[in-house]
């Protein structure tokens, strides 16, 4: 790397941290002066995981709160805004809280950590514990806020619930300013709730806690909350009629969250990185939020930070390791459904369908019907609108290579999971490939293939499709007992596609898949026999003392496929160039005594 180029924030969320030592930056600051003077007293934005939500978070803390530090924001959009910076900047006591650790086994474990999260924001202004404009009975609601034993926040259930809007009474009242209220991560306590069994509890307290800090709050000035999704306003918003709610179909302040096509050039040309934009545009662009193209931006730093090391970097799926994919699984696992499973071929060659997308959910909803998966996927990022879409039915798309190699991946795991289970039909695939019965492994395999979601030419490149097929060979043959299976092995002058060693048998099988683009399936079969030829793939099995070598040419499109196979018998013995000395030998290869 570059060690004149800025660094670049690989998991840095912190805008102070960004700015004080001198990391890349993508500069969103132009969201300061939009929320002043586009107002809304509580706004919330719903983005999927890593959109940037809680660096927006920390920039608006370090622009607000009092005392700031000016110098964070030298060069950057908002101080072309100078009025705005000299009426706002440093202006306002700012409580910042982030629910993205309220978790925990019971009920009683998250409530802890919920206490523990406001209670360290409200023990960082330590001022109030002297300050002379507070009486006793403030400084007694402080101390209870405050107060720790055997490691443990003290606040009593009433204390908690209040304790948002305790706190901004109490430095409003020492700085004699309103309060600006920061909650990054809002829903992840319901999420964690509802797989953990208590949501009816912590959807009363999270809903006591927002409604007292949020809902006719005089000491409030403005508040900002983002999340995930958008929990519907009867769940932990009763009678809050301030809210105002920015999703992925608002145009206003679209362009924050995520990085713009621009915003990507820019980056790729810093880092000299100019050749790679086709490939950063087809993994990690595509999604769509109000009037807006964007990537996602943990993605792009991270994928550009692996290629200042090593140029030749290909890219690869970032996002999928930052949570659990499990609406994706969900979906896939009832495509028994023949309409469901046409529905996921159809976004997975690249198109779009159309569905109903309800926004507001409560997290007890979300998996009482395929139809809210569906704005489940939306909401969280999965699918993304297409750019025609208009109203609540909207036309959903898998955004990108890497979105669509988590649902190509789990429709794969999940095929695995059934052809294991289905012993029969593995043993007989495998006799038929073991005997070389071409046919049968062209009729069982096509069997497969009918009953797994199967990908269409739209979308992938060649190479990609070839590999799905790939996938569905190694997960049958990888269930089959005493077979050593290696994949894309280096043999010879190349990599064969899968080579079969079995032991007992000496007897050795490598398969060459080909996706039929253009041409007959015969054709393309006699192709992929030609490069196992061409380029040595049965070198090794040679090497080990396989007798037979059965080579296997199969050419697949969409849910059809073609066999042919070509039988190859070995000498049982090689004999290297060597002095046998003395040493009397007898073998026989081929019938003959030597």
């Amino acid at each position: 790397m570059d060690m004149t180029k800025k660094r670049l924030p690989v998991g840095i969320d912190s805008f102070e941290k960004i700015r004080s030592l001198d990391f890349y930056y993508v500069d969103k600051t132009r969201m300061i002066r939009d929320l002043l003077f586009k107002w809304g007293e509580v706004n919330l934005f719903t983005r999927p995981r890593r959109f940037g939500k809680t660096l927006n978070m920390s920039m608006l803390k370090a622009f607000f709160e009092v005392d700031c530090d000016r110098s964070l924001f030298d060069g950057l959009e908002i101080t072309k805004e100078t009025e705005l910076c000299n009426n706002y900047m440093g202006q306002f006591p700012v409580i910042s809280v982030s629910l993205k650790s309220v978790d925990g086994m019971s009920y009683q474990s998250a409530r802890a950590a919920l206490s523990r999260v406001i209670g360290n924001e409200a023990r960082r202004f330590s001022c109030l514990s002297d300050s002379e404009r507070l009486d006793s009975g403030d400084q007694k609601m402080y101390r209870a806020l405050t107060d720790i034993k055997d490691g443990m926040f003290t606040m009593s259930d009433e204390m908690l619930c209040d304790s948002l809007r305790t706190l901004s009474q109490l430095l409003a009242k020492h700085y004699g300013k309103n309060v600006i209220l920061l909650i990054d991560e809002y829903d992840v306590p319901l999420d964690k709730a509802f797989h953990g069994g208590y949501y009816t509890e912590m959807v009363s307290l999270i809903r006591n806690v927002f409604g007292n800090a949020l809902k006719t709050n005089p000491d409030l000035y403005f508040a900002v909350l983002t999340g995930c999704l958008r929990v519907a306003k009867e769940s932990i918003f009763t009678g809050l009629n301030n809210l105002k709610v920015f999703s992925g179909t608002s145009a206003r302040f679209d362009e924050y969250f995520g990085f713009t096509d621009r915003e990507v050039r820019d980056m790729l040309e810093y880092y000299g990185l100019e050749d790679r934009y086709e490939a950063v545009k087809n993994w990690y662009d595509g999604y769509r939020f109000g009037n807006t193209d964007v990537y996602c931006p943990w993605d792009v730093i991270s994928y550009c930070d692996e290629l200042t090391d090593a140029e030749k970097t290909e890219p690869k799926n970032y996002w999928v390791n930052t949570s659990g994919n499990d609406a994706v699984r969900y979906l896939i696992g009832r495509a028994g459904n023949e309409v469901l499973k046409s529905e996921i071929e159809t976004l997975v060659a690249g198109e779009t369908v159309e569905k109903e997308i309800h926004e507001e959910l409560t997290y007890n909803e979300i998996y009482s019907s395929v139809d809210n998966v569906w704005s489940l996927l939306y909401m969280t990022g999965y699918l993304t609108q297409h750019e025609s879409s208009a109203g609540s039915r909207l036309r959903l798309c898998i955004p990108n290579m890497e979105i669509r190699s988590i649902f190509t991946g789990q429709i794969l795991s999940m095929f695995k999971e059934t052809a294991a289970a289905d012993g029969e039909r593995l043993g007989a695939f495998c006799s038929a490939l073991e005997s070389g019965d071409a046919a049968e492994v062209e009729r069982i395999f096509t069997s497969y293939l009918e009953k797994t979601i199967s990908i269409r030419d739209t979308f992938a490149r060649k190479p990609t499709k070839e590999n799905f097929y790939h996938g569905i060979l190694l997960g049958i043959l990888g269930y089959k007992d005493g077979w050593t299976v290696k994949s894309n092995k280096e043999s010879g002058n190349g990599y064969s596609d899968i080579l079969v060693r079995i032991e007992d048998e000496d007897t050795g099988i490598i398969i060459e898949v080909k996706y039929a683009e253009k041409g007959s399936l015969e054709t393309v079969c006699r192709d992929a026999l030609a490069q196992i030829d061409r380029n040595g793939y049965v070198d090794e099995l040679r090497q080990e003392g396989c007798h037979v070598i059965l080579k296997y040419g199969i050419a697949c499109s969409r849910k059809v496929c073609r066999v042919v196979v070509d039988k190859e018998h070995c000498p049982s013995v090689y004999l290297a160039n060597v002095d046998l000395g003395e040493i009397d030998l007898e073998r026989k290869v081929d019938g003959r005594t030597i």
